[in-house]
């Protein structure tokens, strides 16, 4: 077999004046050698032999063979390969396949079935598939049979390209970076964000439907590359704003701060057609009233803009110190020697119940082309992050691959009016089924670079999950006494006797009122989470509220307990690995979400804004739909495992999933659980067929944000900000899938 040795190389050529194309054989194997080197095996696989032939065998049941290779520096790859099968009955199959992100998806090449199994060989000389420019290309032949006695060989595989000089086929042009390329001639007819809008148009503008800011089917792989700062001018008193919600009235009919973006002065590098900010997560901001959250957008080329490559960058603005979510997008043209048009952008929607409002306008921008130190590392991180993403289809696409089912019931739980909804999914089976991110102007186009907010769902995926894998590393931090660990809660004695297990369960004894939710609403809470420092924030959760009853016995939901947690589990991991150790970024971020994929958006939680930078670990994390997806899918459905070895504490993860007859934690209502941080919800006589009683593991976040966690190894989620608290019909069409029954 023959792989080429020199890719990289070819990866790295620039931009010629020439644009000749060398034709190359990038894979070559037809097995004469009698081995099986660079191919993954699984089952029953070995060199074949027939008639003076040698090819692949694969038998019986679940056996594969896959062999990985790279096709980075080509282009007009071609894929052909020969499969043949012997002795299949009704049902069986021979599958060739291939797949060009690493095995997440897979193109049919050619399938095998009864009656084609006469050890004949069948060709697919030109598999359907994008393979140009491809880091994780895969070849993989795999039985679909229910015997030890049924056979597939394969045979053949020839991959072919020719080297990317940076001509390509969109006509030439200085990006020689074919990353997720673009197929199109670039013949877009567009009427909103014209070239003339764009370079001479007048601010504020006008509200648009959101598909003027989307990546047109038309379109053509990008000529020009962006890597530098992109510099906006006039943000504090440019653009224009429309209100919708105001409960707190911050804004009035005069100017306010509030009405008009923050200063923004980021970097960006292009990827072929994708462009993404070296600034993730919060960013910091003199602004008094929003901090950015940058996300990941695309890059294109349209022939009616005058030789510019045309570019647009997701973004959020951040409440700050808070966890409100404001989505828009920005759009622009450039070129790579810095020659950059006016930037329009608009907010169209939110994840936040008490604010809720439009921002949109046309600002000159300035580009400044930069050398990006360790680019080529930040590139090949950011693809191996939209490479690591979970399959996603759209919901729609579950009435087909589970005939019967109602997908409605996932997209809109509830609500009438859909754009209170952000975004929903539901994942199972390895896949990622996500709803439309409605706007109040047209759907959110980049759906995939959506920031939602944690709320407190944090409460869940922070702090009870942080424990989880504490109590792995270090068998009995659960009992940990608060006095012990956090001084402003050692002077006044309620903390003496309560431990982390009774912080998480919200049981802690001390509280003022035992009704439901009163101490949660009462204004006092401001000097919780409108303070900036530490020592505000500690103070008031330490001394607040005075002893009530025997911890561990009575539920009062209190933020400002999980934010003592967060402080008991630094300071214990602190004494552990060192002064410099932090519960989120060591034990949450490197230990559990980086293994498990999930991306640098997801990897940020907010702190307090002073030298000690305190995560909140009851509320402000953020997420983009397939971290929620993939988080979620790790807690729920792998069990806390990463590649089989047990990260989370099976006991306790266990008992938050009313999995333990032994630990059922607290008792909020009369159908409601509250375990290390989880709700659960009784949803006995709403699943046929399931008999006694059916506790349901849930996560709740402020405003309208569930996270549902279902026995049938599934997981249902939306974002919505109208106090919309409404699961149980996208439970029941779950169970419709897969028995949910406990």
């Amino acid at each position: 077999m023959k792989i080429i040795k020199h890719l990289a190389v070819a990866a790295a050529l620039c931009a010629c004046a020439s644009s000749q194309l060398k034709a190359d054989t990038l894979v070559s194997d037809d097995f004469q050698d009698g081995n099986l080197n660079g191919w993954s095996t699984s089952g029953t696989v070995y060199p074949n032999y027939y008639y003076g032939n040698y090819s692949i065998g694969i038998q019986g049941v679940g056996s594969s063979a896959s062999l990985a290779f790279s096709t980075q520096g080509y282009v007009n790859v071609n894929i052909s390969l020969d499969i043949s099968a012997y002795a299949l009955e009704f049902g069986d199959s021979c599958i060739a396949e291939v797949s060009n992100d690493g095995g997440n998806t897979w193109v049919n090449a050619i399938t095998l079935v009864n009656g084609q199994d006469n050890s004949a060989l069948y060709t697919a000389s030109s598999v359907a598939i994008d393979a140009d420019n491809k880091p994780s290309m895969l070849i993989r032949y795999r039985t679909s049979v229910n015997q030890y006695y049924d056979y597939c060989y394969g045979d053949n595989i020839l991959v072919t390209g020719d080297v990317d000089s940076g001509g390509g086929s969109s006509g030439g042009g200085s990006n020689d970076d074919y990353y997720d390329e673009l197929s199109g001639n670039g013949n877009v007819n567009r009427t909103l964000l014209s070239y003339g809008t764009l370079m001479s148009g007048s601010d504020p503008g006008a509200r648009i439907d959101l598909s003027g800011y989307a990546l047109p089917v038309d379109a053509a792989h990008p000529q020009h590359a962006f890597a530098g700062k992109l510099t906006l001018s006039g943000e504090a008193s440019g653009g224009s704003f429309a209100e919708h919600e105001d409960t707190y009235n911050y804004t009035g009919p005069g100017d306010n701060t509030r009405k008009h973006l923050p200063e923004f002065d980021f970097q960006f590098v292009q990827t072929g057609s994708h462009i993404f900010p070296l600034a993730r997560g919060s960013i910091p901001s003199s602004h008094p009233n929003w901090e950015y959250v940058l996300t990941p957008g695309r890059v294109w080329q349209e022939n009616g803009d005058n030789g510019y490559s045309r570019a647009t960058i997701p973004f959020a603005l951040q409440q700050r110190n808070a966890n409100c979510m404001h989505n828009g997008i920005m759009s622009f043209l450039f070129k790579e020697d810095g020659s950059v048009s006016k930037v329009a952008y608009q907010i169209s929607s939110e994840t936040c119940l008490y604010f809720k409002a439009d921002w949109w306008g046309l600002l000159s921008a300035t580009y400044t082309p930069q050398t990006i130190a360790g680019q080529s590392q930040l590139i090949q991180d950011y693809q191996d992050e939209i490479a690591a993403r979970l399959p996603v289809k759209p919901l729609s696409a579950l009435a087909s691959d589970y005939p019967g089912t109602d997908y409605s019931a996932f997209a809109a739980p509830n609500s009438t009016d859909a754009s209170h909804i952000s975004t929903a999914g539901f994942v199972i089976d390895g896949t990622h089924y996500r709803g439309d991110c409605v706007t109040r102007n047209g759907d959110y186009p980049y759906c995939e670079s959506l920031v939602v907010p944690s709320y407190s769902t944090a409460k869940s995926l922070f702090a009870g999950v942080a424990m989880m894998r504490l109590e792995q590393q270090y068998p009995g931090v659960r009992n940990s006494i608060v006095a012990s660990h956090v001084g402003d809660c050692a002077s006044n004695g309620n903390w003496s006797d309560v431990t982390l297990n009774n912080v998480l369960d919200m049981a802690t004894g001390n509280y003022g009122s035992s009704t439901y939710m009163e101490d949660e609403g009462a204004t006092h809470t401001d000097n919780l989470f409108l303070v900036d420092s530490h020592a505000s924030k500690i103070n008031y959760s330490c001394t607040q509220y005075s002893r009530k009853a025997t911890p561990g016995s009575q539920w009062v939901y209190h933020t400002s307990d999980t934010y003592i947690a967060g402080a008991v589990m630094n300071a214990y991991l602190q004494n552990q690995q060192g002064s410099s150790a932090d519960i989120f970024a060591d034990t949450v971020v490197e230990d559990l979400w980086k293994p498990i994929g999930v991306g640098p958006t997801g990897q940020y939680t907010r702190r307090t804004y002073d030298a000690v930078e305190q995560p909140f670990a009851g509320w402000g994390l953020m997420w983009l739909p397939d971290d929620i997806a993939k988080i979620a899918s790790f807690v729920a459905i792998d069990d806390g495992k990463i590649n089989g070895q047990q990260m989370l504490n099976a006991a306790q993860l266990d008992a938050a999933l009313q999995r333990s007859v032994s630990d059922i934690g607290t008792v909020p209502l009369a159908d409601y659980r509250y375990n290390n941080g989880f709700w659960a919800h009784d949803v006995a006589g709403n699943l046929s067929g399931c008999n006694g009683a059916q506790w349901i593991p849930f996560l709740s976040g402020y405003g309208g944000i569930t996270v549902v966690l279902l026995p049938n190894d599934s997981v249902y989620y939306y974002f919505s900000d109208n106090d919309t608290y409404y699961w149980l019909e996208a439970v029941q069409e779950a169970h419709g899938i897969r028995s949910a029954c406990q």
